[in-house]
């Protein structure tokens, strides 16, 4: 799944992008508040154990009518659920959460819920190694201007019991002024990619990667560092030296392999009230296209984290997505499909 780089662009757009149902809320047909769960946001996924984790943010139990954002009883900082659903066509099923003893969705990382020292523990995205499932989150430390949080550290959480339980790790962590604090994984040839954005939604991408077996290594890890001569990536074990691999303003973002395309699909957040866009890269460090739109504030008000679904239906034109909305504050189900710019 790694090209060369010299192959040419083939994403010519999108089209056919449509709301296909609510996942989130009690609304929802997952009816999730049967797990105390009235509102949530983010919803990135990986597989583990033959199920897709469906990984949430702030959640809450119970909400005033009409309320606008996140807020509410029952605080959570973050939530899992998981799902064995290979119909994405008509909306994700959650079969389930990881529940506490009285069956409400619990709390996996958690946080010190204090404004300054550590508001809340937010998972970007996780990733099975080693037979271990792991998170990877990010320590806010205050909420500051639309699009904008200050946080203190980025690290890992880990589950070696099918995700009932997690412990934080000590290392591997990244400050919180590093460009890594968000970021989106996948497994390519024995080495785990990371890609990485900072604090907010105002940052380049940037590059990461580790063997597998040195996951919790800190020192194990690679830095993109640009290319040599011959366009063949150079690696630095300096994070200082990471190099952009995409130059934009971005948030939440999502990585995965398209088989459609035979390229990298990148999806996220553009700024603090921008669109939802999408990339496709040659290379996991580029060439990356140029940002398609694919969905619009205009046809979507308060959209942000555009999560990509880790499992490909039919040939891979379709792909379907998660993407959370202010106002209701909760995760709804997407879908597009892609043009190839060689192909009617």
């Amino acid at each position: 799944m790694i090209a060369t780089g010299d192959e040419p662009l083939v994403l010519a757009g999108v089209t056919q992008v449509r709301q296909v149902a609510q996942v989130t809320g009690p609304d929802s047909p997952n009816r999730t508040d049967r797990f105390e769960i009235a509102g949530q946001d983010l919803g990135s996924m990986f597989e583990a154990g033959g199920r897709t984790w469906v990984v949430f943010g702030d959640t809450f139990g119970q909400r005033e009518p009409g309320l606008t954002g996140g807020g509410g009883t029952q605080w959570r900082s973050n939530t899992l659920a998981y799902t064995t659903d290979d119909n994405p066509a008509d909306g994700l099923r959650l079969d389930g959460y990881i529940v506490d003893d009285i069956g409400w969705a619990k709390e996996l990382i958690d946080s010190r819920k204090a404004d300054g020292t550590e508001m809340t523990t937010i998972p970007t995205y996780g990733f099975e190694a080693n037979g271990a499932m792991y998170l990877a989150y990010m320590s806010v430390r205050h909420w500051g201007e639309p699009g904008e949080w200050e946080t203190n550290y980025s690290g890992f959480a880990k589950s070696t019991d099918g995700g009932q339980t997690w412990s934080k790790l000590d290392a591997p962590r990244w400050p919180g002024d590093s460009r890594f604090i968000q970021v989106s994984t996948a497994k390519v040839d024995g080495d785990i990619y990371f890609w990485g954005v900072t604090h907010g939604r105002f940052g380049p991408v940037s590059l990461m990667k580790v063997r597998e077996r040195d996951v919790e290594n800190q020192a194990a890890y690679r830095y993109f560092a640009g290319t040599d001569a011959a366009g063949a990536p150079r690696w630095s074990a300096d994070p200082a030296e990471a190099r952009t691999v995409v130059e934009d303003t971005a948030g939440e973002l999502s990585v995965v392999w398209n088989p459609y395309l035979s390229r990298w699909l990148m999806t996220y957040t553009r700024g603090a009230a921008e669109d939802a866009v999408i990339r496709e890269g040659v290379t996991p460090w580029g060439p990356w296209g140029e940002a398609i739109t694919l969905v619009s504030q205009s046809d979507a008000p308060g959209l942000y984290a555009p999560f990509l679904s880790p499992r490909v239906s039919g040939d891979g034109r379709t792909v379907y997505f998660a993407l959370s909305l202010w106002g209701p504050y909760n995760v709804f189900w997407y879908r597009a499909d892609l043009v190839r710019s060689d192909r009617k």
